[in-house]
């Protein structure tokens, strides 16, 4: 009885065994399934009701010639391990976002060639309003959900305007660092009237400085016009890459400017000026 009651004992202690290292093993064999690339980058397009359709043509067509430029891929191949991973979503208020080419991996020129073919025969569209902290929020668990680990994971986020709907930017950019991620930001400035008859805010370079990017560091590249896109999206993708700033910002500390003193330095009407400004048109009907 007792070396029946013994042998027990050792399954039992055996199957314990059995389990820890289980376990244990679980989350080396669930990162060995993970693919290590340079780089994990979401481009994030702006196609908000303040962006007409030639506009978001240009935007578009910006993107895929620099991906299947020759000098980008040579870029992407002095990295380490000479491939990086690229979502390409478009968005525009909160709860619009569309993932228009999913995750690839980018190695090499028939490889950007196929990326840049599937971004130019995805469709268009736009929505209205302007919420950044929503797509930073829609962005951020795809880092965390797809099948590559990057030793850099960067958030590129292009648009022409403040957010206005949603939750405020400054907490949605915030809970991003906190995980890891850089967001990088490409102000696009433009002097015409929008569709609602308002001009765009002042020095959208100095909110996106103040207000959007953060993280180990991230910079901005100004777009002075939707016709200089192409030039400064593909200055600012091939420093991303290479891991070195090419912007006319670049972030001082690791972590973003909160406290409002900071902010109000670099961008004295406040990060909520795209709220206030929603909100008096539709109170009042003007502008400030």
């Amino acid at each position: 009885m007792f070396d029946k009651l013994r042998q027990g004992r050792k399954v039992l202690r055996l199957l314990g065994v059995l389990a820890a290292a289980g376990a244990t093993l679980q989350p080396h064999n669930l990162a060995a399934e993970l693919v290590p690339v340079d780089v994990e980058l979401v481009l994030a397009v702006d196609v908000s009701g303040s962006v007409d359709w030639h506009e978001a043509e240009l935007q578009r067509d910006g993107y895929i010639q620099v991906i299947k430029s020759p000098d980008f891929v040579k870029v992407i191949q002095t990295g380490f391990l000479g491939k990086i991973a690229v979502t390409y979503i478009e968005w525009a208020g909160d709860g619009y976002q569309t993932e228009v080419v999913d995750w690839a991996i980018i190695k090499d020129q028939s490889s950007a060639d196929a990326f840049a073919k599937a971004l130019k025969d995805a469709p268009i569209d736009t929505g209205p309003w302007t919420s950044i902290s929503d797509v930073i929020n829609y962005a951020v668990p795809k880092f965390f959900t797809n099948n590559y680990q990057g030793t850099r994971r960067i958030l590129d986020i292009s648009g022409d305007g403040p957010n206005n709907t949603g939750t405020l930017v400054t907490g949605a950019r915030d809970a991003a660092i906190k995980r890891g991620i850089t967001i990088n930001g490409l102000p696009i400035i433009n002097d015409r009237l929008q569709p609602s008859g308002r001009r765009q805010i002042a020095n959208l370079d100095k909110y996106y400085a103040a207000c959007v990017i953060g993280g180990p560091g991230a910079f901005l590249v100004v777009a002075h016009s939707f016709k200089d896109f192409a030039r400064a999206i593909r200055r600012k993708m091939i420093f991303e890459i290479a891991g070195t700033s090419a912007g006319n910002w670049r972030a001082k500390v690791d972590k973003p400017p909160s406290l409002q003193h900071n902010i109000a330095l670099l961008y004295p009407p406040g990060c909520d000026i795209g709220e206030r400004r929603l909100q008096r048109r539709r109170s009042f009907g003007d502008e400030f």
